[in-house]
């Protein structure tokens, strides 16, 4: 028996998030503004008052969501478990909770990473869809003959695709046709985990490199291989390669059933991943984390 500390992705944001933690608790404030400090503007401010279109910009919006997940863990003095796990850019904020990359890096790089997502696909050319109500391996299909990719298998029936505008659009009226229950665009900036980020995937690698990442303290359960590691090589393979390929949350949730992990920590704004967990197994007990 076994806990694992889950992070989320982008999505989850809303704003006002944090802001309570940032003006009763120092813990929470020091983690907002290292964010600040690393990206020299006050992100801080986007997070607690928006607008909201200028909060789910990709590159605002993936360190706004790994400043709030840390502030929330720090600001409840809790430690990672035996296990970290993060949805998409939620792999940055397990790695930071669990002590490889600093608040700052951290930050560094979800702005890089936001960016070069956002270059790799002007707007207006790219998509993101869900798909309600069909098995993933069919929606394989549908997305080979498309010519887009599965960007989340998130939950038996909710799965995450995305591409080129086109491409996308295609995969959804199939899918229609094919008995999806629902096939809608997501409000994204950016098509994510596909192949029309190569470019930014090319970006991440130098990023990446040019940060110090420490062994982190506890293994963190890949969305690549759906495997725990704490190599680092590994892990920066992985967070490049998820750039161009899909988020295997599914399969990583029944792995970790598979460990051992009995119980599953969700800590960030939202409640996500604890809602997708119930609908993938029964033998872990998910809940937010308590501040």
């Amino acid at each position: 028996m076994s806990s694992i500390f889950v992070f989320p992705g982008q999505g989850a944001q809303s704003v006002g998030m944090g802001r309570d933690l940032y003006e009763n608790n120092a813990d929470a404030r020091a983690v907002f503004d290292a964010v600040d400090a690393a990206l020299g503007e006050k992100l801080s401010d986007i997070i607690f008052n928006g607008p909201a279109d200028t909060l789910t910009m990709t590159a605002n919006v993936q360190p706004a969501i790994m400043a709030t997940s840390i502030a929330m863990m720090r600001a409840a003095g809790a430690t990672v478990p035996e296990y970290v796990a993060g949805h998409s850019l939620g792999e940055y904020t397990a790695l930071c909770a669990a002590g490889a990359l600093s608040v700052g890096d951290a930050a560094k790089l979800l702005r890089a990473r936001g960016n070069a997502m956002q270059n790799a696909a002007p707007a207006g050319t790219g998509l993101t869809a869900v798909i309600l109500g069909m098995e993933i391996e069919d929606l394989r299909k549908i997305c080979d003959a498309s010519g887009c990719d599965v960007a989340n298998d998130n939950s038996p029936g909710q799965v995450v695709i995305s591409g080129t505008r086109e491409s996308v659009e295609a995969a959804m009226a199939i899918a229609k046709e094919q008995g999806a229950k629902r096939a809608m665009p997501l409000a994204l900036s950016v098509p994510v985990h596909c192949r029309v980020q190569a470019p930014a995937a090319d970006v991440m690698r130098a990023a990446l490199d040019s940060v110090d990442f420490k062994t982190p303290v506890v293994p963190i359960i890949l969305n690549k291989t759906c495997a725990p590691t704490t190599d680092i090589d590994e892990i920066k393979e992985a967070l490049i390669y998820q750039m161009t390929h899909g988020v295997r949350w599914r399969e990583s949730v029944l792995n970790m059933a598979d460990l051992g992990i009995t119980e599953m920590i969700e800590v960030g704004p939202g409640s996500v991943l604890t809602g997708l967990c119930s609908r993938i197994t029964d033998k872990i007990t998910a809940k937010k984390l308590e501040i």
